[in-house]
């Protein structure tokens, strides 16, 4: 990757967690925001959602302070999803919130209150429409009236540049309407739909005229591992519901910026019936396996159709946020160590100092090789309390090389989630 992307995608990756948010009219149907697609459902069935859709209990300020008290940095709202509606007031259509029952620019509000809480801004933005009446349909993989012989004859007075301009007047719209925005998270491209197909150079060039800036996601084509991009390849990989064993790295083995997105539950869009939620302490260790591999984790939440954030998420993100206040400092602004991933847990550094994060520590002393001369203190992160680095009197007898030790404090005093031990580097 060139030093131009990296030191534009600098700031997102310094941020390291973030949160995603899928919301639309498919949170009428409460099946998550395939529902469409998953049963096949037409516009005019589907319409009843866009007919009911009232947001009336939306209060993006709850919605940013829940981020903001779960450690947060930034955070992503799709605008527009594949079934075509838009939460922004749009001058290219009319299905949009301000002529559903919500009445109201739902993309403004959001910008508004996630930007006083100093949180960055970002903007999904789905390269699919399933309601346009350009974008394929019959022939198309992913649409949900593939394959329905009622609208393969319309199939053929399709034109797809009338999609590409709507698409790119959108885009448009969204980065000039709303003050500088600093992430453009694209979704997605797929067998013959991909870069050129959605005019992507175009696209990314006026996006660029706009916002130099601006920080894009590597979905609408290209490979972004090779030496020299194509121009819309993107700032970074978004490898999704996983985190890589070795984190993300060039043909050439070297690591490239990248964040995995991952749901709350089994679910982006709202699915009330969906109650499989993932543990404070799963979504922190997963915070802290994508920093130690030099990733970001953003996490979904789906609001339901007035506008709330599910309870059992509201839950888990606070209990989280109480972890990342305490052991934040070993996330923000940190990444890759070159010690090798430990049994107990990971290891995450900075210029400054290198956080062990024991996870699954299993004995109250244990060593650490390559950081003799290194390091020359040890605090636990959460109080700042001194940690006991002596040297067991016989270790030379069974230890080849001359590690450091570190000596826990007793287990019923360890954090049940992840206890970080502060190692200072000898300046």
């Amino acid at each position: 990757m060139d030093i131009q992307r990296i030191k534009r995608v600098q700031p997102l990756m310094d941020r390291r967690f973030g949160m995603f948010i899928h919301w639309g009219i498919y949170a009428v149907e409460a099946k998550g925001e395939w529902f469409r697609n998953n049963y096949r459902v037409s516009i005019e069935d589907y319409q009843p959602s866009f007919d009911t859709f009232t947001a009336d209990q939306y209060d993006p300020k709850k919605w940013a302070k829940l981020a903001k008290e779960a450690g947060m940095k930034y955070a992503v709202l799709t605008t527009k999803h594949h079934d075509g509606f838009c939460l922004f007031d749009s001058q290219y259509t009319d299905y949009k919130a301000t002529n559903s029952p919500a009445g109201r620019d739902l993309v403004k509000e959001y910008v508004d209150a996630f930007r006083a809480e100093g949180i960055m801004i970002g903007f999904y933005y789905s390269l699919l429409d399933w309601h346009h009446p350009d974008f394929p349909a019959y022939n198309d993989m992913h649409h949900p009236m593939r394959g329905n012989e009622d609208y393969k004859e319309a199939e053929g007075k399709k034109d797809f540049s009338r999609y590409t301009e709507y698409m790119y007047n959108q885009v448009k719209e969204l980065l000039t309407n709303y003050g500088k925005i600093d992430i453009m998270w694209f979704d997605f491209h797929y067998a013959e739909m991909t870069g050129e197909k959605w005019e992507a150079t175009k696209l990314v060039k006026m996006i660029r005229e706009i916002n130099p800036d601006i920080i894009i996601d590597d979905r609408l084509g290209g490979d972004i591992k090779v030496d020299e991009p194509v121009y819309y390849a993107g700032d970074y990989g978004s490898p999704e519901q996983m985190i890589p064993a070795g984190g993300v790295k060039d043909y050439k083995g070297n690591p490239i910026p990248w964040e995995t997105c991952m749901t709350l539950n089994d679910h982006w869009g709202y699915c009330s019936d969906d109650t499989n939620y993932k543990t404070a302490k799963h979504v922190i260790s997963m915070i802290v396996e994508c920093t130690s591999k030099g990733g970001n984790l953003i996490l979904n939440v789906g609001p339901d159709a007035r506008g709330n954030i599910p309870e059992e998420s509201e839950v888990i993100l606070k209990e989280v946020g109480k972890w990342m206040t305490a052991n934040g400092e070993s996330i923000y602004g940190c990444g890759i160590s070159d010690i090798a991933k430990p049994e107990w847990g990971r290891i995450t550094e900075s210029k400054d100092y290198i956080y062990l994060h024991l996870i699954d520590a299993n004995t109250v002393c244990f060593a650490i090789e390559g950081l003799k001369d290194k390091v020359n203190f040890a605090t636990r992160l959460s109080d700042g309390s001194k940690i006991n680095m002596a040297k067991p009197w016989n270790h030379t007898s069974f230890l080849e090389k001359d590690p450091i030790f570190i000596h826990l404090p007793k287990y019923n005093t360890l954090d049940p989630y992840d206890t970080v031990i502060k190692l200072h580097k000898v300046k």
